[in-house]
């Protein structure tokens, strides 16, 4: 593996706040007779392991101070760090300085993200900040010329190998170890910022709310998945560092592992469900969007009206449940082959008969939706925004204005308010009928609101064994209707209510037709777009 840029490791560095896997490095340094400095912990354990180890502040000439928060940020180590043992000037000052280079750099660094994991206070997680450890990543990354630096333990055993057989790293090998640092430090210092950004808010004596000028997040890799969207499409999933109890960190109770489609698709239903949080509901969920949604009393029930809204396309769908799944709708959901269930948690009973089904990918997630961001790629950038969680006062009922036909009375209101959630789950342009807490026509994403009307009355209708689900029905529109229409397609399928969030320069001439059909009309202010 040598050539003529390799370097033998005959001095290191190692300051690791994770000591696991050191054993391996001890033997190498044992054997190999290398020079360690060490800092605090780690030279102890290292001593430990028979090394000769020099103290850090042996070799600074200043103790450890201020509660461990200054050990390494000194000249004898950062020059030994820095010094480009090619460049004859560097070699010739640090001589003259007495201060002696290091050709490997081992660190890993303070727990950052466990610390705020585990619920830790801010003085607590603030200690938690390293920086002496970045401060000695860096430095060793950017002089790759000479320095081999490690942050990963995985790379321990390689190390080791190239310190016994005295090969060192070539200059490629250790260029790659110094990006792959420069990829550690920056993640760290990302998980910081996410952190601090949520808690140290621009105040007003500044200017107010504000957002800085650049976007900059860390996710740790969970695992390589087995294709993308297609077979031909690689994909990996990423989870945020600072959390751990959400849908990406879902615990897997049953079934194969999860593809890139079943990711998205259970997250649309995931959040669905929950945009119904004050009441027991269950989603079905295809290609992301809803063909079933419904509260109930029990999770059995609304997910026996969720599934009664489109049993055909339910085959092979995603159901999600806000609350945990009894052992009566698991003896329902075994007969329907279904690619994942989502829950908070099930009945023993429950998760038994369904882990029976082999195909069937059994995720428990214990708490809600926490993510209040959606970011979106295109070419060249991102797009972020706020999640849509019904922020709005359009999206209380109480907020809503009357502009045709009689106030609703407690049931139609009941499922025009059920409808009005409901809808922000279905692709863009949405047409959502419900009846009695439980969508009965969905109409999704089609490029015209006459066209998912017609769909939604098409689905009510056509997938109920000849029953009319329509007549009595609700219906919510998650845009205003630019022409009476679409609204005129849903009141001749006998809707009785509609809301929407009006807008339009025809508003009135949908108003007037919707007095003239005789139904109730909500409009709302507020619009539930998903593209």
């Amino acid at each position: 593996m040598s050539d003529s840029t390799s370097r033998p490791i005959k001095r290191a560095l190692v300051s690791v706040f994770h000591k696991e896997g050191l054993e391996v490095l001890a033997q190498a340094f044992v054997k190999a007779n290398t020079e360690v400095v060490s800092t605090g912990s780690t030279a102890k354990f290292l001593a430990n392991l028979g090394v000769n180890v020099t103290p850090a502040e042996e070799v600074t000439g200043f103790p450890e101070c201020l509660e461990g928060r200054v050990k390494t940020l000194h000249p004898h180590i950062h020059a030994g760090i820095l010094a480009d043992m090619t460049n004859p000037d560097h070699a010739s000052q640090i001589k003259q300085l007495g201060i002696k280079p290091f050709d490997a750099v081992v660190v890993n660094l303070y727990p950052f993200a466990d610390t705020v994991r585990s619920g830790a206070n801010e003085a607590e997680t603030i200690e938690k900040i390293d920086i002496g450890g970045p401060t000695m990543v860096r430095a060793a990354a950017k002089n790759a010329a000479t320095v081999a630096i490690i942050t990963d333990p995985d790379d321990y055993s390689i190390l080791a190998d190239r310190i016994i057989t005295g090969e060192g790293f070539t200059l490629s090998e250790r260029r790659y170890l110094a990006a792959k640092a420069f990829a550690h430090t920056a993640a760290y210092d990302a998980t910081i910022i996410e952190w601090a950004s949520q808690r140290w808010t621009k105040p007003q004596s500044l200017g107010g709310k504000d957002s800085f000028d650049t976007y900059t997040r860390a996710w740790d890799k969970a695992q390589t998945l087995r294709y993308g969207e297609n077979s031909h499409q690689n994909a990996t999933l990423y989870i945020d560092p600072l959390t751990h109890d959400d849908f990406a960190h879902a615990e897997l109770l049953g079934g194969k592992p999860m593809s890139y489609n079943n990711y998205v698709d259970a997250d649309s239903a995931w959040r669905s469900v929950w945009d119904f949080k004050n009441d027991i509901a269950v989603a079905v969920v295809k290609h992301s969007n809803p063909c079933g949604l419904a509260i109930g009393t029990t999770v059995a029930e609304a997910h026996k009206k969720a599934h009664a809204c489109d049993p055909m396309s339910a085959y092979g769908g995603v159901i999600a449940a806000n609350t945990t799944v009894s052992l009566e709708m698991a003896e329902t959901v075994k007969h329907i082959f279904t690619e994942v269930i989502v829950a908070p948690d099930y009945e023993p009973e429950a998760l038994k008969l369904l882990q029976t089904k082999k195909n069937l990918r059994i995720l428990k997630v214990p708490t809600a939706p926490v993510t209040h961001e959606q970011i979106r790629a295109i070419d060249g950038g991102l797009l972020v925004q706020d999640m849509d969680v019904f922020q709005s006062s359009g999206d209380d009922s109480h907020n809503w204005t009357l502009v045709a036909g009689e106030a609703a009375d407690e049931a139609t209101l009941k499922d025009l308010e059920f409808a009005w959630r409901a809808v922000r789950s279905v692709k863009s342009n949405a047409i959502l009928i419900a009846h009695d807490g439980a969508t009965v026509g969905i109409g999704m994403g089609q490029v015209n609101r006459v066209d998912s009307s017609h769909l939604a009355v098409d689905r009510a209708n056509t997938l109920a064994d000849g029953a009319n689900r329509t007549r009595g029905a609700v219906a919510a529109s998650d845009a205003f209707f630019p022409f009476a229409d679409g609204m005129k397609i849903l009141t001749d399928a006998g809707v009785k209510a509609i809301v929407h969030p009006g807008g339009s320069i025809r508003d009135e001439e949908v108003f007037a037709a919707a007095q003239e059909a005789g139904i109730t009309m909500y409009v709302t202010g507020t619009r539930h777009f998903f593209h």
